[in-house]
């Protein structure tokens, strides 16, 4: 599975920005998909993620309320909708797909990531 995210960029406190994650290589429809993120010198978190079979969303809690996931299975495509954004969501975003049911904390395939970089 082949993952490209784009739609990152630098927006003010309480923009917003839409990412995309395009797949390819694997039928997108029995994909889990997710985003997580990274900032310096922190652990990588799950942020968002929706399941295939049921498409049951999870959110972090630091970010319900706020950002938004959904798929297009006919364009294999997966967003993720970040609205009032703060300076603490300054990370690389990546999108990531799982071929179970249930999205994991430990998906096989990953993207290269996109920065996303909110100023105060």
């Amino acid at each position: 599975v082949q993952l490209v995210e784009s739609g990152g960029g630098l927006v003010q406190t309480g923009g917003s920005l839409r990412l995309s994650c395009a797949a390819s290589g694997r039928i997108f429809t029995w994909l889990s998909m997710g985003w997580f993120r990274q900032a310096p010198g922190k652990e990588r978190e799950h942020v968002a993620s929706i399941n295939w079979k049921d498409e049951k969303t999870n959110y972090a809690d630091s970010v319900k309320g706020r950002f938004t996931i959904s798929r297009d299975n006919a364009q294999n495509e997966v967003y993720l909708q970040m609205n009032s954004l703060k300076p603490d969501d300054t990370a690389v975003y990546y999108c990531a797909a799982d071929h179970r049911q249930t999205f994991t904390d430990s998906p096989p395939w990953w993207g290269r990531g996109t920065q996303v970089t909110v100023s105060s």
